[in-house]
């Protein structure tokens, strides 16, 4: 049940997170709100939900290595889906409040793709990316934890900014 807890909250907030980010990311000044954004949000995600993966590919690896039973990464997995649909659900009804002026268009917009590049470039990006972030997890896993959470943020803002 923990574990189940923790995905949904987890994936939840990085769900819900993005969501906002993607629509607040035009915001002025470009690009210093979105960064700023990007890194808060991931020193809150990895302060207060550490240890969720939030990620199918990320719950698949421990299963295929043994760690990880199936119905415990079948249950994290369904966990995962079932937070992306709330956060979904959620912040159609943020956004419908209005709280803040991109909110007001955000639900006529509906889904569009953020790659502003072709698809192989895109996923060389990526695959460059996931290698540069999974090398620099394994190096900081010897750092102080109160250190740890800011240096994966500031990597994921740098990665943010970069691609």
């Amino acid at each position: 049940l923990r574990s189940f807890l923790g995905e949904l909250l987890g994936t939840f907030q990085i769900c819900a997170c993005t969501s906002e980010l993607c629509l607040l990311a035009e915001a002025e000044p470009k690009p210093h709100t979105a960064l700023t954004l990007t890194y808060g949000f991931t020193v809150l995600h990895g302060l207060t939900l550490a240890g969720s993966t939030c990620n199918p590919c990320g719950t698949v690896q421990p299963l295929w290595a043994g760690g990880l039973s199936a119905q415990a990464g079948g249950i994290k997995v369904g966990a995962q889906f079932a937070a992306a649909v709330l956060a979904r659900a959620f912040m159609r009804f943020v956004w419908s409040l209005g709280m803040a002026e991109p909110h007001a268009g955000a639900l006529s917009q509906g889904c569009s793709s953020p790659m502003q590049t072709s698809e192989l470039q895109a996923f060389c990006v990526e695959l460059l990316f996931s290698v540069v972030f999974q090398l620099t997890i394994l190096r900081v896993e010897r750092v102080n934890p109160k250190y740890k959470v800011h240096l994966i943020a500031l990597l994921i803002t740098m990665l943010v900014y970069a691609g």
